[in-house]
C-alpha cells in the first residue's frame, strides 16, 4: 500500500504565527509598495502578483534590478542592517503582499526552524540569481538576456509547471531589464514570434521552446528577413 506524499510546505502557514507586526494588503498595477530612501523597517512576501525593484541614480537615471514573484519576499536588507530602502518596489499586476515588521520576522527566524530553513534557500537562490545576472550581463548577448528573462518571467525551471502566460511588461521595462534599447527589445521580439517561441493573443504566451535561444547559438536573423 503506497503512502501519502508529504504536503508541500507553504511558508503562509509559518508566516501566520508571526506574533503581531504582520499586515496583508492589496496593490493596483504601478502602485508602490516601498520606495528607496524611506526607513528599512519590514520584510514583504509576495502571496499572488509581480513586482519590479528599481533604482534611481543621484543623475535620475532610473534602472530595473529585478522582477519578485508569488512565494518571493523582497525589502529583507532590514535584517542585515540597512536603515534606508536603496531600491523601490512597485506593483506590475494586482497583488497580494504581505509585510512583516522586522522584529515580527525576526522572532519567526529565532523561533521557527521549518520557515529559518525556507527563507535561508530564498536567500541562497536570490544570490545564485545574482550572480547569474551578472554573468549574463557581462558574456550573452542581448538577444540570449532578453529570452532568459521572458523564461524567468514564466517561472521556468521553478518548482511546478511554469506559467506560459506572463504578467503584462513592457518593452521600456524590458529593455531596462535587459540593458539595451526598446527598439532592440521590439526588434527580438519580433523574432522570438515568427520563430514560434512566444505568442500574441491579448497577452504574452511564452514556451519552452525559447530556452533553445539561451542554451544555444541561433541562426543569425537580419531586420530584412523579418519584414519579408
Amino acid at each position: 500500500m503506497e503512502s501519502n506524499p508529504a504536503p508541500l510546505f507553504n511558508p503562509e502557514t509559518l508566516l501566520a504565527r508571526a506574533n503581531g507586526g504582520r499586515t496583508v494588503a492589496s496593490y493596483r498595477r504601478n502602485q508602490i509598495v516601498f520606495s528607496q530612501g524611506e526607513p528599512a523597517d519590514a520584510v514583504f512576501y509576495i502571496q499572488q502578483g509581480q513586482v519590479k525593484l528599481t533604482v534611481l541614480s543621484e543623475r535620475g537615471k532610473e534602472a530595473v534590478v529585478g522582477i519578485f514573484g508569488t512565494g518571493d519576499f523582497c525589502g529583507e536588507g532590514c535584517l542585515a542592517g540597512q536603515s534606508l530602502r536603496i531600491a523601490t518596489a512597485e506593483a506590475i499586476e494586482k497583488s497580494e503582499i504581505m509585510r512583516l515588521e522586522k522584529a515580527a520576522m525576526i522572532s519567526l527566524l529565532h523561533n521557527e526552524p521549518e520557515f529559518t530553513e525556507r527563507f535561508m534557500v530564498h536567500l541562497l537562490a536570490r544570490n545564485i540569481r545574482v550572480e547569474a545576472d551578472l554573468v549574463d550581463q557581462l558574456f550573452n548577448s542581448s538577444e540570449k538576456r532578453l529570452a532568459r528573462i521572458l523564461l524567468i518571467l514564466s517561472k521556468f525551471g521553478k518548482e511546478g509547471k511554469p506559467e506560459r502566460v506572463i504578467p503584462k511588461i513592457s518593452q521600456e521595462t524590458l529593455a531596462e531589464m535587459v540593458g539595451t534599447t526598446r527598439a532592440r527589445v521590439s526588434f527580438f521580439m519580433n523574432k522570438f514570434r515568427k520563430m514560434g517561441l512566444i505568442d500574441y493573443n491579448g497577452h504574452l504566451e511564452i514556451h519552452s521552446s525559447l530556452l533553445d535561444v539561451v542554451l544555444h547559438d541561433e541562426p543569425r536573423v537580419t531586420e530584412n528577413t523579418l519584414l519579408e
